[in-house]
C-alpha cells in the first residue's frame, strides 16, 4: 500500500507550489504528474516543488521532475525544489538534479530565495 499524498495549489500568481509527501515512486507517479499537468497548463514563472515530507524519490519520481523542468523552461517558467531530505537529496545529486535545478530552504511555510 502507498500512502504518498500530493497536492497542487496556486499560491499567487506567477508562482504554483505542488507538495509530494510520502514516497515518490513509480506507483505515485501518475498522480504527481497529473498535478505537474495542472502546473504546467498554469504557465506559471516558476513551480516550486515542495520536497519536505518525501521520504524518498526513485528514477520515476527524477524523470518527472526533468520532464516539469523541461516543459516549464520551453514556456519560460523555472522548477525548483524545496527542502528535500538527505536522503531525497543525495538521489537529487546522484541525477544531477542539484545542477539544474533550484533547491531551497524552507522557512516558516515560505520560499527563501
Amino acid at each position: 500500500m502507498n500512502d504518498t499524498v500530493a497536492t497542487a495549489t496556486a499560491q499567487a500568481v506567477p508562482l504554483v507550489e505542488v507538495q509530494v509527501k510520502g514516497v515518490f515512486d513509480a506507483q505515485a507517479a501518475p498522480g504527481v504528474n497529473r498535478l505537474l499537468e495542472e502546473a504546467l497548463e498554469l504557465r506559471p514563472q516558476q513551480i516550486v516543488i515542495d520536497l519536505a515530507e518525501c521520504e524518498t524519490i526513485d528514477a520515476a519520481g527524477i524523470l518527472l521532475l526533468l520532464d516539469a523542468h523541461r516543459r516549464a523552461v520551453r514556456d519560460g517558467g523555472t522548477v525548483a525544489l524545496r527542502s528535500p531530505n538527505e536522503r531525497t537529496r543525495r538521489s537529487l545529486r546522484l541525477a544531477r538534479l542539484d545542477r539544474m535545478l533550484q533547491i531551497l530552504p524552507y522557512q516558516q511555510g515560505r520560499v527563501v530565495a
